[in-house]
């Protein structure tokens, strides 16, 4: 299993294939730890703030209200 380790810049690079193989990861939920997924949680989380355009169709994988974070 892959994670990714992430930068805010690695987000600004990440492309539709890698995020739907990132949703496709916590949809299947077979990390060796917990921290694995945790850690891809974190990495979609943060694509949906800053190009939430590329989490439209995985959003539900985040179970977040509306809310302002800022």
């Amino acid at each position: 299993m892959k994670t990714l380790h992430f930068s805010g810049q690695d987000v600004a690079k990440i492309t539709a294939t890698e995020v739907a193989e990132l949703a496709q990861r916590l949809e299947q939920d077979e990390y060796k730890t917990p921290f694995e997924g945790l850690e891809d949680w974190h990495l979609l989380r943060a694509i949906a703030f800053q190009r939430p355009e590329m989490v439209e169709p995985y959003i539900y994988l985040l179970d977040m209200e509306a809310y302002d974070e800022a």
